[in-house]
């Protein structure tokens, strides 16, 4: 999935012209939910749709990967190591692994992330995500179930040594009609996430 296409011409044509260059900021997001419709993607959907509004006044495109665990198959589920793993299951790795900023998406099972979610972090490269921006979002039944960012989702990227974005968004079952976000609250925590780190977010983009 690839949003905010840049028609843009490229940066050379630009700086010729005069205009200032168009930068693409490439997301990538791991969904950890096991169906195709989820909260969990309705709330990614308003996280992406945030980010590219903040950034566009800085001349930045959305370029955005989704990675859905439950569909990588029993090529995925059956993998133990990274090594030799099918072809696709490579490159889902890599898509998580390149990126400019990683958008962590799970729903509460158990008090945590779901398997699939873990199992696909168990794979990735253990320097990969050194450095790498990780913004934290979850969704689960009610808001005790937000504990599951501080005390989940940040202890797992720490392992990564990644920069987890200092706002993480949690969104309960209240604050959903079907799969659509509606609680201004959670709108609002989400410009704040991304708005803390929009200069950072900018640096890392590429001049396109």
């Amino acid at each position: 999935m690839t949003t905010g296409i840049d028609s843009t011409p490229p940066a050379s044509a630009g700086a010729q012209n005069g205009v200032t260059p168009r930068r693409t900021l490439r997301v990538a997001v791991v969904n950890g939910s096991p169906n195709e419709k989820s909260k969990t993607m309705g709330l990614v959907d308003v996280v992406l749709q945030t980010l590219a509004r903040v950034l566009a006044d800085d001349g930045v495109t959305i370029e955005s990967a989704r990675i859905d665990t439950y569909r990588l198959g029993p090529a995925f589920t059956g993998a133990h190591e990274r090594e030799g793993v099918a072809p696709e299951i490579e490159a889902a790795l890599r898509r998580a692994e390149q990126a400019d900023l990683l958008i962590a998406a799970t729903p509460v099972f158990r008090g945590s992330y779901t398997g699939l979610f873990k199992h696909f972090f168990d794979l990735v490269d253990q320097y990969a995500l050194a450095n790498k921006p990780v913004l934290l979002t979850a969704t689960g039944g009610g808001e005790h179930h937000a504990l599951v960012l501080e005390h989940a989702l940040r202890p797992l990227f720490g392992f990564f040594q990644s920069l987890t974005v200092p706002v993480a968004v949690f969104a309960s079952a209240g604050d959903f009609d079907g799969t659509t976000l509606l609680t201004p609250r959670v709108h609002g925590r989400i410009e704040m996430a991304i708005t803390d780190v929009r200069e950072l977010l900018v640096a890392r983009a590429t001049v396109t």
